[in-house]
């Protein structure tokens, strides 16, 4: 039996709405936006389909000037952890996100998650404009704001003891986006001491996920910092890193852990980083997702599964999210690492193709129809 079959057979007697999660701590306004190659009358237009394309035409107006039409065409929850808190929602779980939603009040592009989602937000989001191609997505952020997410707003805004009861009973403590949030890492020095020694210690350690975002604009130091200070929350959660892969370079990169020349040259496979940098940061996982497939080391086991990769997606931004959510929901649910992977694939695949996050049965409908050439 094809195991993405199996594995829908074995989700399909799952239950996800016993899970218990938090999620923080970004919060942005995405704007996704279409560029005008030629505008045809005043509702039809040709795209500039990739982004070399839009290179060139930026390139040619050095020294000159040039007008770049866009086209806005969906206003949506942005922010890695709004959108990976929205795809886990769709499991009716129960889930409390904390972060920059807007501040006094929550803007109302996110008070559609106020129905699955206990919401605690003590700053003010931030606000990108997502260019999409498709070979990609450029990201023009506006994130001044994402200054205020500190351990002291948060705590004044959820209550220390309030804040200790739910990270006691919970399954999940995601944090993510900490390439855009300046204070995460004093936020989770702040959090190591004052309050994992608080917490009671579980038969089974929940979840730590953490996406770094692209990191690649942060000082080397800075990343190493934060990716150390990881490795103190080994003793009250299973510590999980995603990375995409270009994020999987810069860090091999910045770690120092190959000859740079090989690491540029593309001469370093994705085995090789994958288990280099688990071993390095000593935690007990590391999740990379290229575009077609995904990997993971656990318990010093290489992990490869291939996904179902489409050249045309309806929707790319937050694949990579919708990729978190699946493959911890994998691992909360008990799966295997290769089964989480195909779970986490299985979510962005049905992301990518539909511009929504699939509910649990979609879920496994759809990695039974992907199995079976369906979609």
């Amino acid at each position: 039996m094809d195991k993405r079959v199996e594995l829908s057979k074995i989700l399909s007697k799952k239950n996800p709405e016993n899970l218990n999660m938090i999620i923080g701590f970004d919060g942005f306004v995405d704007e996704i936006i279409h560029v005008v190659d030629k505008r045809m009358d005043s509702k039809n237009f040709s795209r500039i389909n990739t982004i070399e394309a839009l290179g060139t035409r930026i390139v040619k107006a050095s020294g000159l000037s040039t007008n770049i039409e866009l086209v806005p065409t969906l206003k949506k929850i942005g922010g890695n952890g709004p959108i990976m808190c929205n795809a886990l929602s769709q499991h009716n779980a129960t889930i409390t996100y904390m972060g920059a939603l807007g501040y006094p009040s929550i803007d109302d592009v996110f008070k559609v998650m106020e129905d699955k989602v206990k919401l605690y937000s003590f700053a003010t989001n931030g606000h990108t404009d997502a260019l999409e191609f498709d070979d990609g997505k450029l990201m023009l952020g506006k994130m001044q704001s994402l200054n205020d997410v500190t351990y002291e707003k948060l705590i004044k805004e959820v209550g220390m003891q309030n804040f200790i009861d739910l990270l006691s009973k919970t399954d999940l403590f995601a944090n993510v986006n900490w390439s855009m949030l300046p204070n995460l890492t004093d936020l989770w020095e702040k959090v190591a001491v004052n309050i994992l020694p608080k917490l009671p210690k579980r038969d089974k350690k929940p979840y730590f996920f953490v996406d770094l975002a692209d990191p690649e604009k942060r000082e080397a130091h800075e990343i190493k910092k934060a990716l150390e200070l990881l490795k103190q929350y080994t003793k009250n959660f299973f510590v999980v890193l995603g990375l995409n892969k270009k994020e999987a370079y810069d860090v091999a990169d910045v770690l120092e852990l190959f000859d740079a020349r090989l690491n540029k040259s593309g001469d370093i496979s994705l085995e090789e980083v994958n288990l280099a940098i688990q071993k390095y940061l000593d935690i007990d996982c590391v999740v990379i997702h290229p575009v077609d497939r995904s990997c993971c080391v656990i318990n010093n086991q290489f992990y490869l599964e291939k996904g179902p990769y489409i050249t045309k997606p309806k929707l790319s931004t937050g694949a990579g999210d919708n990729f978190n959510s699946g493959f911890m929901l994998g691992l909360m649910l008990g799966l295997t690492p290769d089964q989480a992977l195909l779970t986490g694939m299985s979510t962005s695949g049905f992301y990518v193709r539909n511009a929504h996050s699939p509910n649990f049965k979609e879920l496994y409908t759809f990695m039974n129809d992907w199995a079976i050439d369906k979609m």
